[in-house]
């Protein structure tokens, strides 16, 4: 049985080609990649801003916009949910500290 997650890919993926009139997915996706990663990007940051506030119910609302706009937007780019998570099995059992200097990243 697929979790919810997939689920949510699969009719991501599913509604790529639908008629934007009829699909709120479609419409974002005929917009183009650029509205898909604004939309991400927005919904990111209301859900910073409800973390930040502390409403744990308004948190877990933010935060289910957010992955679906994640979603949408590597959906825009031809990737998968499934592309994600091979990249998060091939980082498994790294420290973060070492996987931010393997790839050269300066910060947090």
């Amino acid at each position: 049985m697929k979790g919810g997650l997939e689920r949510l890919a699969a009719t991501i993926a599913a509604r790529k080609g639908a008629d934007p009139e009829t699909s709120w997915t479609a419409k974002l996706l005929s917009k183009g990649p650029e509205k898909c990663a604004e939309k991400f990007g927005e919904e990111a940051v209301e859900a910073i801003i409800e973390a930040v506030k502390g409403d744990r119910e308004k948190l877990v609302s933010e935060a289910a916009d957010t992955l679906y706009h994640l979603l949408v937007m590597l959906a825009a780019r031809d990737l998968t949910l499934a592309d994600v998570e091979a990249e998060l099995d091939r980082r498994e059992g790294r420290s973060g500290i070492a996987e931010k200097a393997a790839r050269g990243k300066p910060g947090a």
